[in-house]
């Protein structure tokens, strides 16, 4: 059955910079949130307002959710939040389904999906790309990893706080291509900030030759977002 508004009450834990707007586009979608954040921040308390239910830990976050969703820093954070103590393993019921949208290790997303498998629990992981902006509009790139069968149960979640929306394969596969897509992305900085130096070096008008190369071969999203900055 798809996790709709209806079906789904969500578990969210990480209420950051990418975390709380991705949990208020939730909301706006119809969805219910309980929601946990291991440091107090104005974030959290705006989710709050609009809605949600805060608890006292990744477990409770999880209890009588159909679907948990963690957006953490790091792969020990994310490891903590479910695997922990407190955490939402010891939470979530068989049949519920943890999507993990932090970026972090594969080999840590397959040993947490197998974790969870033990208990009956399904899992995708789905990290993002588009940044603050992204979130805040609801227009994320989410790369997935994981079963077909869940991942169609869980688009309806995925569709409200992203637009390019794609499974890979299975549990790691979103996270590794996370892994292709910021290899791409730092090499493409890299070529981005020695041409702009070149033309600086040269006593050119930088601004010209942005503009001059931005429409052709050279031209991508980091020359035309991050290049003017």
């Amino acid at each position: 059955m798809p996790a709709t508004p209806d079906s789904a009450k969500i578990g969210f834990i990480g209420l950051g910079i990418m975390g709380a707007p991705m949990a208020l586009n939730l909301m706006n979608a119809g969805y219910s949130l309980k929601v946990y954040n291991r440091t107090d921040r104005p974030r959290v308390q705006e989710v709050v307002d609009a809605g949600a239910e805060r608890v006292a830990s990744p477990q409770d976050a999880a209890s009588g959710c159909g679907v948990v969703i963690t957006m953490v820093t790091d792969t020990p954070d994310v490891e903590a939040v479910i695997l922990g103590d407190d955490g939402a393993i010891n939470g979530v019921a068989a049949g519920s389904t943890v999507i993990d949208m932090s970026t972090i290790s594969p080999r840590l997303t397959r040993e947490v999906a197998a974790a969870l498998k033990e208990k009956g629990v399904n899992m995708l992981d789905a990290p993002v790309s588009g940044g603050d902006v992204g979130a805040k509009q609801g227009t994320l790139s989410i790369m997935v990893g994981g079963d077909r069968e869940v991942f169609d149960e869980c688009l309806p979640v995925l569709e409200a706080m992203g637009k390019n929306i794609t499974l890979i394969g299975g549990n790691g596969a979103g996270q590794t291509t996370k892994l292709c897509n910021q290899i791409a992305v730092s090499v493409a900085n890299l070529a981005m900030a020695e041409a702009l130096m070149l033309a600086a070096a040269a006593d050119m008008d930088v601004q010209k030759v942005l503009d001059a190369i931005s429409g052709v071969a050279a031209g991508s999203w980091q020359l035309t977002n991050l290049g003017p900055r």
